[in-house]
């Protein structure tokens, strides 16, 4: 037995040595050479841009390299692939652009911050081709900037103006008897709205029309100057789905060639000068913004503006990529502060909101910031509710013009069952020591006096909120009040009530932070560096496939969306400051 037990012993030390030697050599590999120049650049060379890999604005960086090693997300976000188109106007050895994969997740002010950057880059003189089997209408706006446009003979071409469809759960309630107990301030705040009603209210189907109507201004207006087709026209287009087929398209003008791969590829190769019997150079987005991502820090200056990232929905805790926490944004902001090269900040906000009391505490830190040194905002596809609580008190806000902001106003909402365990025979009873000692339970009816305490806490948040706007807008509380009650705004509308200073990206924000700090010459710090715990490492193995891509590869793309606003729901905890309706432009 005992040799038995001592050759199972020395099996499982050589296993052990054998795993840790093999995620040694990995990590080694990852600190001594992940950060190498490996990407040769060669003359006469197309970058090949392909969208779906883009979805953040930043791709993060964590403490701990262990969970570099293994995550499965790429190691560029779109600021940094913003920054690549920047390098290559000037870059000789770049000739143009080929967006072959047109699928993407970015939404409309990524997009419109992509597309601008591509437009600098045309205008260098240099070319962008975009070859797709069909276009969505999001994906479209983004290409319709390219000098040619390639669609598939038996493509299709999404054009047809924009819409959005809200779910309502009054009657489902009613019918079930699980309910949600809502608890709100604004009028406007339609983040709950389909757990009171049946349909939108005026208000709701107001300001929907209004954001609606913005967004699509602003993207026909930037078709229409790539294009050359006025806006009354477009709209004619839209309304009347005359793009429809490849044919129809190009009749409208709206591509250019209707094609097969192959030709598109030709097409390139007669503007390079290559024969067509021979492959072209290119160099994907993601090696080419590597490389410029280790080439191109300024050594002339050792001043530094700090870009701190906060996207995703506003939760607790550390917060990742995809959330915003207290730990990773208020770390972020402590060290850019304390840095004395780090000049000025800059907060770049994609979020729709969140947890009101994190919001309070980004805000705080960030007051505490701007004591110091310049704090400027670059509002992306959002910054709602809680996203723009983060934002109120900067020295600058800038918005593109189809950002989705304001929604100032807050709600809790508390599920409850009590109806639905009494048709089922469950019954509740509470015994307590004194009359308030019990917690909200939601197998018993809410009694008015929990209701109007919890109001309390609703209306003592949202005359913060609106107090803090009010200072950092300066504005009266009466004002702020009037353009808040939960409504959201366009950029362009914010810009003229007063939610936003002016138009304009990241690179505009930048610029702005490097004014206000009196510096000429300076080079980027991305943040937040997040730390993650070992258990996260196992996550992310890339022979593994992660838990959301499972369950996405089960149940489907759109069931997916569904379950986690379902879940969203669900880990709402405490009073919230989120913007009312989600929209997904195709």
């Amino acid at each position: 037995m005992r040799f038995l037990g001592n050759v199972l012993a020395t099996v499982i030390g050589i296993f052990v040595f054998m795993m840790l030697s093999f995620f040694g050599i990995i990590l080694i590999g990852v600190i001594f050479g992940g950060d190498s120049e490996t990407v040769e650049v060669e003359n006469n060379s197309v970058i090949e841009l392909n969208l779906s890999d883009l979805s953040d604005d930043y791709a993060g960086k964590y403490s701990d390299p262990w969970v570099t090693a293994f995550s499965e997300r790429k190691k560029i976000g779109l600021t940094d692939v913003i920054n690549a188109i920047e390098i290559a106007e000037t870059d000789d050895a770049i000739k143009g652009i080929s967006i072959l994969n047109t699928n993407s997740s970015l939404g409309m002010a990524q997009s419109k911050e992509l597309r601008d950057a591509l437009n600098r880059f045309k205008k260098s003189g240099k070319f962008i081709y975009s070859y797709a089997n069909s276009y969505s209408q999001k994906e479209y706006y983004l290409n319709s900037v390219a000098t040619s446009i390639y669609i598939n003979p038996i493509g299709e071409l999404d054009f047809k103006g924009l819409s959005t469809e809200v779910m309502f759960f009054k009657d489902f309630q009613e019918k079930s008897g699980l309910k949600m107990e809502v608890i709100r301030h604004g009028k406007y705040k339609s983040a709950v709205e389909p757990f009171l009603e049946n349909k939108m209210s005026d208000a709701n189907k107001e300001q929907t029309m209004a954001l609606l109507n913005g967004i699509w201004t602003n993207i026909v207006e930037d078709i229409s100057k790539s294009r050359n087709i006025s806006v009354e026209k477009l709209n004619t287009i839209a309304n009347g789905l005359l793009a429809r087929t490849p044919e129809m398209a190009k009749a409208q003008n709206l591509i250019d060639y209707i094609a097969y791969e192959d030709v598109y590829h030709n097409a390139i190769r007669k503007v390079l000068k290559v024969d067509k019997d021979e492959d072209y150079n290119t160099v994907s987005i993601a090696d080419y913004t590597q490389k410029t991502t280790t080439t191109s820090v300024n050594m002339d200056s050792n001043d530094a503006i700090a870009i701190v990232y906060a996207q995703g929905e506003i939760g607790s805790g550390e917060g990742d990529v995809n959330e915003i926490g207290e730990g990773s944004m208020r770390r972020s902001l402590q060290e850019a502060r304390k840095d004395d090269d780090i000049k000025a900040i800059v907060l770049r906000i994609n979020s729709p909101g969140g947890n009101a009391l994190t919001s309070d505490l980004i805000w705080r830190e960030i007051e505490l910031t701007k004591r110091v040194k310049p704090v400027v905002v670059s509002m992306g596809n959002y910054a709602a509710s809680g996203g723009y609580y983060i934002a109120c008190n900067a020295n600058t806000i800038f918005a593109e013009k189809n950002t989705i902001t304001g929604s100032i106003g807050v709600f809790g909402t508390l599920p409850n069952f009590s109806v639905a365990a009494n048709r089922y025979g469950i019954n509740t009873e509470q015994v307590r020591t004194h009359e308030n000692a019990s917690n909200y339970s939601p197998f018993v009816p809410m009694d008015e006096k929990f209701k109007a305490i919890t109001l309390e806490g609703v209306e003592n948040i949202y005359a913060t909120f609106i107090g803090h706007v009010a200072e950092g807008r300066k504005m009266t509380t009466a004002q702020v009040d009037s353009i808040g009650q939960g409504r959201v705004w366009t950029g362009s509308e914010a810009v003229k009530i007063g939610l936003v200073d002016k138009i304009g990206g990241l690179r505009e924000a930048i610029a702005e932070a490097a004014k206000l700090a009196k510096i000429k010459s300076y080079s980027t710090v991305n943040y937040p560096e997040y730390e993650k715990n070992f258990e996260d490492i196992f996550a992310n193995f890339p022979f593994a496939k992660s838990k959301t891509a499972f369950i996405k590869e089960e149940i489907g793309e759109e069931n997916y969306r569904l379950l986690q606003e379902v879940k969203r729901f669900q880990n709402r905890k405490g009073i919230q400051a989120v913007m009312p309706f989600e929209i997904t432009i195709q």
